[in-house]
C-alpha cells in the first residue's frame, strides 16, 4: 500500500506545484481573523470568557484525540457514532474536513522535513505555520492516503460539507447567548458568537499550526528521529499534549504523547476516562525502555 501511495505522490510532485493563493477558498480564513475586531463591539463578560475557554478546550481535544491520534494514526478505536460525533466537533474548529486533515498529516509523517513535506520547516516559518494550506495545491483531499477512512460515508459527507459544522456551531452559540440574555444574564448572542466561536477558533487554529512550525524549530529532542521535531512544553499546554512532538514522531502510533509522568498530556487522560466509559478501546501506548528508548514498542 505504501508503494502505491508513493507512486501517487511522485505523479503529483511531477505536476507544477501551484503555490498561488486561492482567494475565494481562503475567504473564510481571512474573514475569521477580521471578525476578531468585533470583540470591541460586543464587549467583555466573565461568562463570555468562560465560554471561549470551554469552546477552545472542547475542540482542541476533538482535534488532538480524533483528527490526529484516532483518525490519522489509528492509535485507538471507537464506534462509528463516537467517531462521527467527535469528528463533527473537531470540524467546528474550522481546520477543514477530517479526510483532508488526515491526508495532509499522513503525508507530513511520510516525508517529514523533506521537500515533499506539505509544511516543510525548511521553507520558512510563515510557510510551515500557515502558508502551505493557503495555496491552491493544498486544497485537494488526497483520498489514496485515507482509503481506510473514506469507506465511512459519514466522514466523506463531513469532509465535503466542512463549513456546515462551524456554521451550526456558531448559530448554536448565538442562540445560547440570546436565550441567556432573555433570562437577564449579562451576555448577548453576538457576544457568545464572537468569544465562543471567532476568538477561540482563531486561537486554536494558530495553536495547531504552531505544532507544524515551532514544533520543528524550538524545544528538546528526546529521540534521534530523522526529522527536526521537538518537544515543547508551552505547545503541549496550548494543544492539550500535542507539543510532545518529538515523542510523537518517534512513536506515531501511540495514543499517549507525553511519555513520562512529567509530560502533561490531558488528551490521553481524557481518552483513558473514555475507555473506562466504553467509548474508546484498543489504546496503543508507547513504553520507552529505560536503557534503549529507541526500541520501545507500542502495545
Amino acid at each position: 500500500m505504501e508503494t502505491i501511495i508513493r507512486w501517487f505522490d511522485r505523479g503529483h510532485d511531477m505536476k507544477r506545484r501551484d503555490d498561488s493563493k486561492d482567494w475565494w477558498g481562503i475567504a473564510p480564513f481571512i474573514g475569521l481573523h477580521l471578525a476578531c475586531a468585533a470583540v470591541f463591539w460586543v464587549g467583555f463578560s466573565t461568562l463570555a470568557l468562560w465560554v471561549a475557554i470551554a469552546s477552545y478546550v472542547l475542540r482542541a481535544f476533538a482535534v488532538s484525540a480524533f483528527f490526529h491520534r484516532g483518525l490519522a494514526h489509528r492509535a485507538f478505536r471507537s464506534g462509528r457514532v463516537t467517531q462521527f460525533v467527535f469528528a463533527f466537533v473537531a470540524t467546528t474548529a474550522t481546520q477543514r474536513g477530517p479526510l483532508w486533515w488526515v491526508a495532509h498529516h499522513r503525508r507530513h509523517h511520510a516525508y517529514a522535513d523533506t521537500s515533499r513535506d506539505p509544511h516543510a520547516a525548511a521553507r520558512g516559518l510563515w510557510w510551515s505555520h500557515m502558508g502551505w494550506f493557503l495555496c491552491r495545491s493544498a486544497f485537494d483531499t488526497r483520498l489514496e492516503r485515507v482509503s481506510d477512512l473514506a469507506r465511512y460515508p459519514e466522514l466523506r459527507w463531513l469532509n465535503r460539507f466542512d463549513l456546515l459544522p462551524p456554521v451550526l456551531y456558531g448559530l448554536g452559540l448565538f442562540g445560547l447567548g440570546e436565550s441567556l440574555a432573555a433570562a437577564d444574564v449579562d451576555t448577548t448572542g453576538w457576544q457568545l458568537l464572537v468569544w465562543g466561536y471567532v476568538l477561540s477558533t482563531v486561537a486554536l487554529l494558530h495553536a495547531t499550526c504552531l505544532v507544524n512550525s515551532i514544533g520543528h524549530r524550538s524545544g528538546a529532542r528526546s529521540f534521534a528521529t530523522r526529522d527536526r521535531s521537538r518537544n515543547n512544553l508551552l505547545l503541549a499546554l496550548l494543544t492539550l499534549g500535542e507539543g510532545w512532538h518529538n515523542n510523537h514522531h518517534r512513536y506515531a502510533g501511540s495514543a499517549r504523547l507525553g511519555l513520562y509522568w512529567w509530560q502533561f498530556d490531558p488528551t490521553y487522560l481524557v481518552l483513558l476516562a473514555m475507555r473506562c466509559l466504553g467509548l474508546v478501546h484498543d489504546l496503543k501506548t508507547a513504553r520507552p525502555a529505560a536503557t534503549d528508548p529507541g526500541r520501545a514498542p507500542c502495545a
